[in-house]
């Protein structure tokens, strides 16, 4: 049986952490700064750990 390849895009946006947490960058912090409140841009800018049910399927992906 074949290995199972780690998906690369998602390599390149998400790392899994020593105990086993997948930290990802939030939405929404790319363009259009301006229309978005202070509180909104500060929380945009810091890094965010993923959901239980969909860090489950990443790792899978990321062989991990």
């Amino acid at each position: 049986m074949p290995k199972q390849k780690t998906h690369k895009g998602l390599k390149k946006r998400v790392k899994v952490t020593a105990t086993g947490k997948v930290r990802h960058k939030r939405t929404g912090g790319g363009h259009l700064m301006s229309g978005k409140n202070a509180k909104r841009r500060r929380r945009v800018r810091s890094s965010s750990i993923m959901k239980s049910a969909t860090a489950k399927t990443a790792r899978i992906e990321l062989c991990k």
